[in-house]
């Protein structure tokens, strides 16, 4: 069994739950990258946070926590 938590979670998935929770502008507080402030939609964010790690581990840092908190 695999311990993992964001084992068989999308990046895509992450993405739009914490959008969902969050909105785009608290979630540009909480992650300050261009892509959550500027005209922000979930398929230029994915595109940016698949390359680019630095961002892409913050934002599975954050889902962790919403994990944690449901």
């Amino acid at each position: 069994m695999n311990k993992d938590p964001l084992h068989g979670i999308t990046l895509e998935q992450m993405l739009t739950e914490l959008v969902d929770k969050h909105g785009w502008e608290d979630l540009s507080f909480r992650i300050r990258i261009n892509c959550f402030i500027n005209e922000p939609s979930v398929k230029s964010s994915l595109k940016f946070l698949r390359r680019t790690p630095w961002a892409r581990a913050k934002v599975e840092k954050l889902y962790l926590q919403f994990l944690e908190s449901k």
